[in-house]
């Protein structure tokens, strides 16, 4: 797909994985939910914001709402809490911010961009974020806010699972968003709370930069999976280098998250986007919630693969 070159253009995800057909009453819930997203960046870029604004926005949103996993609706931890991990980067200067392992943030990608513009490193963790956050003023909660009742019963059936010696469903979530803005710059945030059940401090590809996240002057990528398999390949850095050499962009992110992740045991999804406005959304699992405004201006949303 590809847009005129003043266009501009907005993807998000909200999560690839095991998605069960809900009833058409849940499922309108979500997508009005990802339309809203949408709405919200793409409100920035039509009115000639950045790209970078915009992908601030839209992962706002998609924190907020509690249906996927980051923010509110982040998952559990073993333990029962909920740490949240966030990166967002800025194609035009490959200015980054990240943070990883928060607990009472409430919108974690807002932190990642502070600590890209307020402080002279790239990632901040665990307590540390948090008292970088108090001081900028940004919005802590308690961590009763992050608790949803659908995420507590998915890690009470992951534990039974575990102690049945079963393999838990694995609930992958990550929300995400990639702009271009009118003067054609590029942005990428990724926001989530990980896997459910995860233990010891586990931190996985959404907040490093290159894994999950990564955007530079030709390219900006969020990817959603299982973020080890992100990690070991650099997955959203690999799309945009190659990309960077002239290799189309479709075939390069069909490649990476279609091909080389799966064969080495990993899955999931991406939304990728270009410099001239093409883009994509590969994923390899059951569905992946995710959305995107085009050339035509339209808001279009999907879950599954037959949209």
């Amino acid at each position: 797909m590809d847009a005129n070159d003043s266009t501009p253009v907005l993807l998000i995800h909200g999560g690839a994985g095991v998605i069960p057909r809900d009833t058409h009453d849940a499922e309108q819930v979500i997508r009005e939910a990802l339309a809203a997203a949408l709405q919200a960046g793409y409100a920035v870029l039509r009115t000639g914001g950045s790209a970078l604004d915009a992908v601030s926005a839209a992962v706002v949103a998609l924190e907020d709402a509690p249906h996927f996993n980051a923010g509110h609706g982040a998952v559990f931890t073993h333990d029962g809490h909920n740490e949240l991990d966030a990166a967002i980067m800025d194609g035009a200067t490959l200015r980054a911010g990240a943070i990883a392992g928060v607990r009472r943030v409430r919108n974690p990608v807002l932190l990642a961009r502070a600590v890209m513009e307020h402080s002279p490193h790239v990632m901040l963790s665990g307590a540390g974020a948090e008292m970088f956050a108090q001081a900028r003023g940004l919005a802590l909660v308690e961590p009763g806010y992050f608790h949803t009742e659908q995420r507590w019963r998915q890690l009470q059936e992951a534990i039974a699972n575990e102690s049945s010696g079963k393999d838990s469903t694995d609930y992958f979530g990550t929300v995400g968003a990639v702009a271009r803005d009118e003067g054609g710059g590029l942005a990428a945030a990724t926001s989530t709370g990980g896997m459910t059940n995860k233990r010891w401090n586990r931190i996985g590809d959404s907040p490093l930069i290159g894994a999950g996240t990564y955007a530079n002057a030709h390219c900006a990528v969020s990817g959603t999976g299982w973020g080890e398999f992100y990690i070991r390949t650099c997955a959203a850095h690999a799309i945009c280098m190659r990309v960077g050499r002239g290799e189309p962009l479709a075939g390069v992110a069909e490649d990476v998250i279609n091909r080389e992740i799966p064969a080495l045991g990993g899955n999931g999804g991406a939304i990728v986007l270009g410099r001239d406005g093409q883009f994509a959304l590969p994923f390899n699992t059951q569905g992946m919630y995710r959305g995107w405004i085009g050339s035509d201006g339209a808001a279009h949303v999907a879950i599954y693969r037959d949209g």
